[in-house]
């Protein structure tokens, strides 16, 4: 069964060994070095440079549709035959909601409601980030549903590092 799952970059090593992911999504802020796992063939590996914001910040990176369409693109290309690991810094936000969008993008009848409700009961500490969830729900034509479902979530426990999860996609 493809499954998704979501760290931190300090864990990006360790959870592509213990999952046998052969396909990686990093979503950082520019200028952060990211180190590609060995098992993780480069054209397998796709890194998103943006900040964690919401809302412009100078000297930031605001996450834009193109960002999103890239992660759209990306996903919607893997084969799913070994698991995909999705990170950011913290494995709190951007990648949260990375998550969150590959799950919608790639079963478009599953509810909304559903995928957030089974991040939240993985992860107490996901908080996916807003902007990208918004970005993603017009792409998508999901009609508001995804905005409302991580609304209806509300923000994870504060945290240095999020608790690693795993999303099944069916």
């Amino acid at each position: 069964m493809p499954r998704l799952h979501v760290c931190s970059l300090a864990r990006i090593s360790e959870m592509v060994a213990l999952t046998g992911a052969r396909s990686l999504v990093t979503l950082i802020s520019p200028g952060t070095l990211v180190v590609r796992p060995a098992e993780i063939a480069p054209h397998r590996h796709r890194t998103i440079a943006m900040s964690d914001i919401i809302t412009p910040l100078p000297g930031q990176v605001l996450p834009d549709s193109e960002h999103v369409g890239d992660l759209i693109d990306f996903v919607r290309a893997w084969d799913r035959a070994e698991p995909m690991v999705i990170h950011c810094y913290a494995g709190v936000s951007r990648s949260t909601a990375a998550a969150f969008i590959a799950a919608c993008a790639l079963n478009p009848a599953r509810d909304e409601f559903g995928i957030a409700r089974a991040i939240r009961a993985a992860s107490p500490t996901a908080t996916p980030n807003a902007r990208l969830v918004a970005l993603a729900d017009l792409q998508l034509g999901r009609g508001g549903r995804m905005t409302a479902a991580i609304a209806e979530i509300g923000r994870g426990e504060d945290c240095l590092e999020g608790v690693p999860f795993a999303l099944e996609l069916a």
